[in-house]
């Protein structure tokens, strides 16, 4: 067996330290997420995973959004400075995917086909992780570190007026990616016992 793949896969994990320094374009990046996306699967072909990708004050407001709707739920002066240091430290990346679910596609197909209508957002999840994963490998393989943050829906209605998203797609997570500053700690793993069977 093959296991380039494998070593790939070793080079994602979620770096934190992340900073501005890429030597990629901005096009060489765009094109790079979007045929990751268009080459991820998904059920019944369905495409249904969307993205919005933010440089430059783009990126910027969109963590100032994320702290602007958190400081209601910061009951201290100590809550709120440890949560904006974090928030910066997503600032300081590169820039962000934003991943969306179009809504439009699921409901379809739950009309089209209902007798699996009770899977097709779970399925649509799928596609995300598909891509989401797909992307942030090929990062990885490209010396470039991220992370994957789960803001939502608290930010969705901000996000959708300031980034002029349609209505039909939800927001499912938010990826920054920048430049390793500091290389992420070393994974840890449960023992095969516990996670896999193997019958012959």
């Amino acid at each position: 067996m093959k296991t380039d793949f494998l070593d790939i896969q070793k080079k994602r994990r979620s770096v934190y330290a992340l900073g501005k320094n890429i030597n990629q374009s901005n096009g060489e990046l765009v094109s790079f997420i979007e045929n990751t996306i268009k080459e991820s699967p998904s059920a019944f072909n369905s495409q249904s995973t969307r993205a919005a990708i933010l440089f430059n004050e783009n990126h910027d407001k969109l963590w100032d959004i994320v702290l602007d709707n958190l400081k209601s739920h910061l009951k201290s002066d100590e809550a709120f400075n440890k949560t904006k240091a974090k928030i910066d430290s997503f600032k300081a990346g590169y820039a962000t995917i934003l991943y969306f679910t179009d809504s439009d596609v699921v409901k379809g197909l739950e009309e089209q086909f209902p007798a699996y209508k009770a899977n097709f957002y779970d399925w649509s999840e799928q596609a995300q992780g598909n891509a989401q994963y797909a992307v942030w490998t090929g990062l990885a393989d490209n010396g470039i570190g991220a992370n994957l943050q789960h803001y939502n829906p608290l930010i969705d209605e901000d996000v959708r007026k300031t980034f002029n998203i349609p209505e039909n797609w939800t927001l499912r997570g938010e990826m920054v990616f920048g430049s390793i500053e500091n290389p992420a700690q070393a994974k840890d793993y449960i023992d095969d016992d516990n996670r896999f069977k193997v019958f012959e």
